[in-house]
């Protein structure tokens, strides 16, 4: 074989140094490339209690395990020969367009995961023109959050607590604030028995004890920001000194029924979406009380272990109810692939809780921004490669479940 020695001219266009980024924490986002990169980032960015409360579920964590399992477990069956040269991912959701298939869920303590908290959520959600829904056990007040991001959709995800006036108040601030949907979660009669956080004594402002001192030393980041910036505080609720456990336990009511719903209804002057249904008898009996939307959750595994997984769940529901009501789908969400198949299987939309939480703990606004990227990035990329242009065209024929050899 001849060889030469490389000419000026033909070295010239392998030499294209990129520009150096000085910027810590640009340069950790850039190297994530999937949500799960993102986890790692921020498990080892963030104390271990508070990351555990987010990464964690109940009991022996069953539920979410399954639940990710079952998105693994689709096989995508593409069309060829399409003309995917531009793809749509707009979706119409309780009455208005929604740039992504996918929104921000409701996590509560969210300023306990990174200091930006409910403020970082809500304004990168209104960058990307998906929703924003802020928890009733948010850390951030209602007003605040509304005024950080006025032209974002923001929703409100309520709890029915033991004080009926008080939950009520907070609907009605809610209201008056410009929230246009009311999420209301019926499945935590009680809390679930989330070990981890039993486990590492997990309470509501962090404590400072030797153990987390320790935890501390290797995240000098995260702690002078919780330590120089506002008091952890809660958008519905007075200080709390106990466990987590003990917060929903005193808070939680165990008597909400559905004429406990309907009164809700009546109150609530925009759209209404019940969160955390599990079975197809609740859907059909929510469908027919007049509901705008239902959303198959199992609370990403947090309260009942070994409860249904949704996205299993998601097609017979879909078939009893789809014409009735929107269907919502969250838990186990990981990927925009676990989006795409959601909708396939005939979700209206689903959301994404952990999966934000972890782009905000790996760097704040910047990292939920990179979340939403990773999703979007995803979700365009499988829709191209199934052969589909816009979320219109993605139905059942496009997933199955994997089949096992053996």
């Amino acid at each position: 074989m001849k060889r030469q020695l490389p000419k000026a001219h033909d070295l010239a266009p392998l030499l294209q140094f990129k520009r150096p980024e000085l910027s810590p924490r640009a340069r950790r986002l850039a190297r994530a490339l999937t949500i799960e990169d993102l986890r790692r980032i921020a498990k080892r960015r963030t104390p271990k209690a508070a990351f555990d409360y987010t990464d964690g579920a109940a009991d022996g964590e069953v539920s979410l395990a399954r639940a990710r399992q079952g998105f693994a477990d689709v096989e995508f069956h593409p069309a060829i020969l399409r003309d995917v040269s531009s793809v749509d991912t707009r979706v119409e959701v309780l009455g208005e367009t929604s740039a992504l298939p996918f929104g921000i869920a409701p996590t509560g303590f969210t300023r306990m995961m990174q200091t930006e908290g409910e403020v970082a959520g809500v304004t990168a959600a209104e960058a990307a023109g998906i929703p924003y829904c802020l928890s009733t056990m948010g850390t951030t007040s209602i007003e605040d959050v509304a005024a950080a991001a006025p032209g974002a959709r923001k929703w409100f995800q309520l709890y029915m607590w033991k004080d009926r006036d008080r939950s009520m108040a907070l609907v009605d601030r809610a209201a008056k604030a410009g929230y246009d949907t009311l999420l209301v979660t019926v499945d935590v009669p009680v809390a679930g028995a989330r070990l981890r956080d039993v486990r590492n004594g997990m309470t509501i402002p962090p404590a400072l004890t030797p153990r987390t001192v320790a935890n501390a030393i290797p995240r000098p980041a995260w702690w002078f920001n919780f330590l120089t910036t506002e008091p952890l505080a809660f958008a519905s609720l007075d200080a709390w000194s106990g466990t987590v456990a003990e917060l929903l336990d005193t808070m939680f009511d165990p008597t909400v029924t559905y004429e406990d719903l309907a009164w809700i209804r009546d109150q609530w002057p925009g759209k209404i979406s019940v969160k955390g249904v599990q079975t197809v008898a609740d859907a059909v009996r929510l469908a027919d009380a007049g509901v705008d939307a239902i959303v198959l959750s199992n609370h990403g595994g947090r309260q009942l272990d070994r409860a249904p997984v949704p996205f299993h769940l998601l097609p017979e529901v879909v078939k009893e109810v789809g014409s009735q009501v929107e269907v919502h789908l969250d838990t186990g969400i990981m990927s925009g692939q676990d989006i795409v198949a959601a909708v396939a299987h005939g979700a209206r939309f689903t959301l994404v809780g952990r999966a934000y939480l972890y782009g905000l703990m790996a760097g704040g606004r910047p990292g939920v921004d990179r979340a939403i990227e990773i999703l979007s990035g995803q979700i365009e990329r499988t829709m191209r490669l199934l052969g589909v242009r816009s979320l219109d065209e993605l139905e059942l024929g496009h997933v199955s479940a994997l089949r096992r050899l053996g």
